[in-house]
């Protein structure tokens, strides 16, 4: 049913396209070149990026970019209900430490296939791709089945955001990203933040007449701790609350000072705010400003980048039940139903009210690291999983 060379060829070609958040075109481009060589007709599109920046509802951006590319696969159904399997193409750069193989290698090596966006989320794409094309050779199923890769997915998901814009006429959604076969019904929000500390400057050997915006940072370091540390007290979310962080708020960059021997009178400080489960992310917004704002009243807070909110679909419902049924059969174990506190494209399906949850193969914690890899017999199990969902739905 599923020719693990060939998914694994495929997923190897690619992982060797560079599509670095922001120029994601020549992946898609090559994702619909392997669908025709399994007899599968994509439809790649260009989204109106400067409408999709207008909108209301814009998700953020953080990669700069010209354009916006996406593309679907469709495998037509006997029935009414569609099913849409998404994936994004886009991936994080490859960093500056050496890798063991080159980011867009593609090598395998003991099973294993290496490369930026082997586990995130390349290979599991071709993997959907794979089970489409197994689903067209069984005859089809009920529902139509329609694999959606998009792009930017990584700086705040305008990719998903847009094909979405154009077609949200799903009955569910599943989005195989590396969840260690974790079925996730429940992912936290997350908002690019930065902000500007003021100081007064002056000669180093004077330095009494100035005021240093590094010393005026530290409490406010402080109280965006004090507020983690709030917003994690008492999680509501039974999902969520299984996580040993559900609601992490960091601060991931500072710049201040000009000059060795002057009193530096600006602080940048950049960082990432969670949004909990089912909050408004104005709400969550605004507890952080308030933190700011208690310790330093004149300290300049904007949101920029990815503002990702939270998503979740009900952990009793029968499509949740139906994934996890697949993967419990192909595993042969049970599988565990959870929250990931790191935020996705799955919000942005459930806010157009449908069903949605992410499951796949092992690898999180490779996911924009040096040497990122997957098993490719998990690229296997995650094909044929995706079939039985298919065929189940």
């Amino acid at each position: 049913m599923i020719d693990g060379e060939a998914l694994a060829r495929d997923a190897a070609a690619l992982v060797r396209v560079p599509s670095v958040t922001g120029d994601e075109r020549a992946a898609l481009e090559r994702l619909g070149e392997l669908a025709a060589g399994l007899g599968l007709a994509a439809q790649l599109r260009r989204h109106d990026l400067a409408a999709l920046r207008a909108h209301p509802e814009h998700p953020g951006e953080e990669a700069p970019r010209d354009e916006l590319w996406g593309l679907t696969v469709t495998v037509p159904g006997r029935g009414a209900r569609r099913l849409a399997v998404s994936g994004h193409v886009d991936v994080v750069p490859a960093g500056t430490a050496p890798w063991r193989h080159g980011p867009w290698s593609g090598a395998s090596e003991d099973g294993r296939l290496y490369g930026r966006g082997a586990v995130d989320m390349k290979g599991a794409v071709v993997a959907a791709l794979h089970a489409l094309a197994a689903v067209r050779d069984r005859g089809g199923a009920d529902a139509e089945l329609v694999l959606v890769a998009v792009g930017s997915e990584e700086d705040g998901g305008l990719g998903a955001f847009a094909a979405l814009d154009r077609d949200a006429a799903f009955d569910a959604c599943m989005i195989p990203e590396p969840t260690g076969w974790d079925v996730v019904c429940a992912q936290a929000g997350a908002l690019t933040f930065e902000g500007v500390v003021p100081g007064v400057a002056a000669h180093a050997a004077h330095r009494l007449a100035g005021m240093s915006a590094i010393d005026r940072y530290l409490p406010v370091h402080r109280a965006l701790a004090a507020h983690e540390r709030a917003l994690n007290a008492d999680v509501e979310h039974p999902l969520m609350r299984a996580l040993e962080l559900p609601y992490p708020l960091v601060v991931g960059r500072l710049a201040a000072g000009e000059w060795s021997s002057s009193v530096p009178d600006r602080l940048v400080f950049e960082g990432r705010a969670p949004v909990r489960v089912g909050e408004d992310p104005a709400a969550a917004r605004a507890g952080v400003e308030a933190a700011v704002a208690a310790t330093c009243p004149d300290a300049v807070v904007r949101w920029a980048g990815g503002q990702f909110a939270s998503g979740a679909t009900p952990a009793d419902h029968p499509f949740a039940a139906l994934v996890r049924d697949a993967l419990r059969v192909e595993l042969g174990r049970e599988v565990t139903l959870a929250g990931v506190p790191w935020g996705a494209d799955l919000r942005l399906w459930t806010a157009r009210g449908i069903p949605c949850v992410m499951a796949g193969t092992p690898g999180i914690e490779r996911a924009h690291a040096v040497d990122e890899h997957v098993a490719l017999a998990d690229l296997e199990t995650l094909a044929r999983a995706i079939v039985r969902v298919a065929c189940a739905f």
